[in-house]
């Protein structure tokens, strides 16, 4: 059985043969790529809850300290990307370098980071919506806008945002690197509309203290504070770079043009990130930044209550596109698990009238919206973070792993200093999982053992390289 289970899938470097999908996509298609998946609920959302509950203004160093970590994490998806080929992300990676198991582990694991990401960027949708309607007027009644924990029945707006996206995606959803740079443009807008208004209202004594919560604590309710707390929580704001990774096959230059996407965006992002970050503290006491739409919320605190509106406006539309790429992005990984055998083939069937897996929009889209409607944002957040933070740590290793298993692999492009980087991608990474409160690994290890369950009594026995014996 220990044979069955660390068997691996044959690696393929990609090609120019009619199976290759065209090389289209320049450099800065994949870092506009990189940005479009980026931006999203880390920085108009999380930013406030991490600065209001776990660093106050020193906030800028919790994105500082994620985004080295993932630039660390970034480098090894590249390569590997590169060299495995498009069949799963770091679900195929994994299958490549560690075997069957360890796949099926973090297969099961990206189907909790992709759910849960749509469920809490449903959370910071809602929370815009009503600071927008808010704002002309027609507040929604706090019952139907908050999860029971907060007080409320059901987050309405979060539960429905997704069921209208399920219907979306079974009539079909096509996204090409052009629709994307648009997105990305109106991200950008809305960003720069808050920082040209916020420039001018910073008041220094909201910078004071800086590092209100220190370093790290644990409180006796076990939840973390601190920067590198805060760092584990804003880790969701980086969440999707690995979109660029994905498109190794579509790049024109991969060798040349992955680094630049993904190093170009994600600098890009934290640059960005620290910017908010820094304005949105300075303009606001950190204390008053505990809400679903921070950087709305603030802006209409000083009485930029236009601009609060058309920034909510701005952010309802990034945030659906966010919304929907993670939810076809989830389909596609329970698609591609199905197919290799390790779930059901249920899921794997295709409706012939829309192409598209109609039977897994479905089913996600009912779960996903009850998660959105009934879980607050922070806790959705870190649930997201320890099951990103452990694939990340997976693709860093396989790096190391593959490079001494099959040192003759084709790789267009190669990680540089290894095995520093990638050593310093886990270290980073499964650091800043530490971080994370109690519950959320307790929370993260019960949805493991349920996966070693399905792997142990149906995937091992269903999956398809048994066919190969």
């Amino acid at each position: 059985m220990t044979r069955q289970i660390f068997r691996t899938k044959q690696v393929q470097a990609f090609d120019d043969s009619e199976q290759s999908l065209k090389r289209c996509l320049s450099a800065w298609d994949l870092a506009f790529l990189g940005v479009g998946a980026i931006i999203g609920t880390g920085i108009f959302v999380l930013t406030g809850i991490a600065a209001a509950t776990q660093a106050g203004p020193a906030v800028v160093l919790s994105f500082i300290i994620s985004g080295i970590a993932c630039v660390f994490a970034a480098l090894s998806y590249a390569e590997l990307s590169a060299a495995v080929g498009g069949c799963g992300s770091a679900y195929g990676y994994t299958y490549a370098a560690f075997g069957e198991l360890f796949a099926f582990i973090i297969g099961w694991d990206l189907l909790l980071e992709y759910g849960i990401s749509v469920a809490a960027v449903a959370n910071g949708w809602s929370g815009y919506l009503n600071k927008a309607l808010t704002a002309i007027d027609i507040p929604l009644p706090e019952a139907l806008t908050k999860a029971p924990k907060l007080g409320g029945i059901i987050n309405l707006p979060a539960s429905l945002i997704i069921l209208v996206l399920m219907v979306l995606l079974i009539i079909g959803v096509k996204q090409s690197a052009k629709a994307n740079n648009a997105m990305v443009f109106v991200k950008l807008i809305t960003i720069s509309i808050f920082v040209g208004v916020a420039v001018f209202n910073v008041n220094p004594e909201n910078w004071h203290p800086f590092m209100p919560f220190g370093w790290f604590n644990t409180l006796p309710d076990g939840k973390t504070t601190g920067v590198l707390a805060g760092a584990s929580l804003v880790f969701f704001a980086y969440v999707g770079f690995d979109a660029v990774s994905t498109a190794a096959e579509e790049a024109q230059n991969p060798q040349r043009d992955l680094p630049f996407g993904i190093i170009t965006s994600l600098a890009f992002c934290t640059l960005i990130y620290i910017l908010v970050a820094g304005l949105l503290t300075g303009i606001v006491h950190y204390s008053e930044l505990n809400v679903s739409s921070p950087v709305a919320h603030a802006l209409s605190l000083i009485g930029f209550s236009w601009a609060s509106a058309l920034i909510s406006t701005g952010v309802i539309a990034g945030l659906t596109t966010v919304m929907l790429v993670l939810y076809y992005g989830l389909t596609r990984i329970i698609f591609a698990m199905s197919r290799d055998g390790l779930l059901s083939p249920f899921f794997s069937k295709v409706n012939p009238t829309t192409q598209t897996p109609i039977r897994i929009i479905v089913l996600c889209g009912i779960i996903m919206s009850l998660v959105a409607g009934l879980m607050p944002l922070g806790d959705l957040a870190e649930l997201v973070n320890i099951g990103t933070l452990a694939a990340f740590t997976f693709v860093c290793l396989g790096v190391i792993i593959l490079r001494v298993t099959q040192p003759d692999m084709v790789r267009p492009f190669r990680s540089p200093f290894s095995p520093l980087f990638p050593v310093l991608g886990m270290l980073s990474c499964g650091s800043l999982m530490l971080f994370l409160p109690a519950l959320t690994w307790l929370r993260f290890v019960v949805w493991l053992v349920i996966g070693l369950i399905v792997y142990f009594t149906y995937s091992m026995h269903h999956s398809a390289l048994n066919q190969d014996k």
